[in-house]
């Protein structure tokens, strides 16, 4: 009998692997002594009875509560509580109490002790196997080493990947080897010759509907023994589930007294099995030849049904050709007599029909002759299309003459241009060269000239009797021809460095417009390459970025330029204040002259760029407006 654990607080385990623990058994006897039956046709309910011990408990409860033994003198009951440090509770609560029935004078005592566990003791296997004469304690199997088991759940020793609920000797082995060594387990069940052996049925149900089995184990040594019965006894096997569930159930514990697992039995069972499948398969045999018996004769059977059915076939179709025959004869008659009439008719039919297909055949030339007049009509109609064709043809073919002509004539502008441009680019390379190589120069007189006059300082500073004019003086030369250079200077560099301005201009305003005009036509080309994914908006923002940053990195340039000419005019001033003042006046007059022409360059630079962005803005509205057209 299985019943549902809430409590597994005093569980104990016994295999993990499998789920299975062991429980302690809380069982009490409750006896109810009943009263003497005065009346006749009065009874007392064994259900009441029951009820009123329930509540008597309360708020604890039994697990289970069945009725164990009634008479007309006592109902004895058999209960079960979850754990076994409550059965003292219980019975307090109930042993000595008495209970009042309604209908019923007389009180009913109430009787409550624990219950004692029905378990083989040490005691009793070392006296039986004592006392037995057939018994060697020498040998396995005739010693106590066997544990017999009876109402084991199929379920719970099943194989966990099995979909069947049969038991497996392996997990039986698993689950009691905890104990010690096993040298055998056997689960007779799983044997199908067993019960044709022992005539016993080994299937057995329990109270729950759960399928139970019965099953030997043996140790090796008898310390495993005597560890299993001792840690098995008082208690129950439990089933805990992967949900949290747990189930208990009953399992009787006995010591083999059948020497089921002695070598000899072992040895007499395998030889009633090998009988038994002789018989079995000499069973099987005449099972086979009686079928084969079986079907030979419903085969012949069969046959001769055949053959008489057959016979009934012939006589049938023999008298239905009889029938058949009378019955053409007839079909012939009636047939000539159809015939005759039909060919009347079919000459009637035919007249109609030449007079008709004659109207049809006249019917048939007229639309012909009006089927030819509408085709002379439609092929007039379509020569005169054909013509009209073949001149917008024409007309097509020398308007696309014209615009390939005046796509030409564009190509070949557009080479003329890049290579004026090339050329524009290679004069403003030289233009760039000479301006280098000019700056150069002029840095390197200008540094000459300042290590000069700081030499004449500090001659003139370490000794004062020293004098420019002394002819002593190794720099004293120098001063004339620095004066006459410096004197002669600007006479020289006054007309040319206007016109050497001009011409750098010139070539300036140049260079940015071929630049200019470059990044127009490279916008321009990138623009067309790129369809109308991206537009003309794009290419002219990239120009008018490169532009600016172009004009941002000259008027730096310019910037820095003119910072160190300031710096250097300074310093030169300061010191020609002492030495020379009419080459600092003219320095000074030069630097001026310098920066002025450098301001008239930029803006005249900066007119030059504003020019040939809106030429560049008009070269590519153009542009844009022939691509348009085509």
């Amino acid at each position: 009998m299985t019943t549902i654990v809430h409590d597994t607080s005093e569980a104990v385990q016994l295999c993990p692997e499998y789920n299975l623990y062991l429980k302690p058994i809380a069982k009490m006897t409750v006896s109810v002594a009943l009263p003497q039956l005065k009346m006749p046709g009065k009874s007392i309910s064994n259900w009441e009875v029951m009820e009123r011990l329930k509540s008597m408990v309360q708020p604890e409860q039994f697990s289970s509560l069945r009725i164990s033994k009634s008479t007309m003198d006592f109902i004895r009951f058999e209960g079960e509580v979850e754990n076994k440090g409550i059965v003292k509770s219980f019975l307090a609560k109930l042993d000595g109490k008495s209970i009042k029935l309604s209908g019923f004078t007389d009180i009913l005592k109430v009787r409550a002790a624990e219950n004692k566990v029905d378990f083989p003791t040490r005691h009793d296997w070392d006296s039986f196997f004592r006392d037995a004469k057939d018994m060697n304690e020498t040998v396995p199997g005739e010693r106590p080493d066997t544990i017999h088991l009876e109402g084991l759940p199929c379920k719970w020793f099943a194989m966990k990947d099995s979909s069947s609920d049969r038991p497996s000797e392996s997990v039986l082995k698993a689950v009691f080897e905890s104990f010690g060594k096993i040298r055998n387990v056997d689960i007779p069940m799983l044997d199908p010759y067993r019960e044709e052996m022992t005539g016993k049925n080994f299937n057995t149900f329990s109270f729950g509907g759960h399928l139970n089995f019965e099953g030997y184990v043996q140790y090796e040594d008898h310390t495993g023994f005597v560890k299993a019965m001792d840690t098995l006894r008082g208690m129950k096997l439990m089933y805990k589930g992967d949900d949290g569930k747990a189930v208990a159930c009953g399992v009787k514990v006995n010591f083999d007294t059948t020497k089921h697992l002695s070598d000899s039995s072992l040895k007499k069972r395998q030889q009633e099995r090998l009988k038994l499948q002789e018989l079995e398969r000499q069973r099987e045999e005449q099972k086979r030849r009686q079928k084969e018996e079986e079907e030979r004769r419903k085969e012949e059977e069969r046959y001769v049904a055949i053959l008489e059915e057959e016979e009934k076939e012939k006589r049938r179709e023999e008298k239905l050709r009889r029938r058949e025959q009378k019955l053409k004869e007839r079909e012939e008659k009636r047939n000539q007599k159809k015939v005759k009439k039909q060919q009347e008719e079919e000459q009637k039919k035919l007249h109609l029909k030449i007079a008709t297909e004659e109207r049809k055949l006249l019917l048939a030339q007229r639309n012909l002759e009006s089927i030819r007049l509408i085709a002379e009509l439609l092929s007039r109609a379509k020569a005169l299309k054909q013509q009209q064709l073949e001149q917008e043809k024409a007309e097509l073919a020398r308007q696309q003459k014209a615009e390939l002509a005046r796509l030409q004539q564009l190509e070949d502008r557009r080479r003329q241009q890049e290579a004026e441009l090339r050329r524009v680019e290679g004069e403003k390379a030289r233009a760039l060269e000479l301006q280098r190589k000019e700056r150069e120069l002029r840095d390197r007189l200008l540094g000459n000239l300042l290590k000069k006059s700081t030499n004449a300082d500090r001659q003139e500073e370490e000794d004062p009797g020293f004098s420019a004019e002394s002819p002593n003086n190794p720099v004293a030369a120098a001063p004339s021809v620095t004066g006459v250079r410096q004197e002669n200077k600007p006479r020289k560099q006054e007309k040319p460095s206007r016109d050497d301005e001009r011409r750098g201009q010139r070539e300036r305003r140049r260079s940015r417009e071929f630049s200019s005009s470059r990044h127009g036509r490279g916008d321009q080309t990138q623009n067309r390459s790129r369809g109308k994914s991206h537009g003309h908006r794009s290419g002219r923002t990239r120009s008018r970025s490169r532009s600016g940053r172009r004009q941002s990195r000259s008027g730096r340039r310019c910037s820095h330029e003119r910072s160190r000419s300031h710096r250097r005019s300074g310093s030169r001033r300061s010191r020609g204040r002492r030495s020379q003042g009419s080459h600092g006046r003219s320095h000074r007059y030069s630097h001026g002259q310098s920066s002025s022409s450098s301001s008239k360059s930029s803006s005249s630079r900066s007119r030059s760029r504003s020019k040939s962005r809106s030429s560049s803005r008009g070269r590519r509205r153009s542009s844009y407006s022939r691509s348009g057209r085509h």
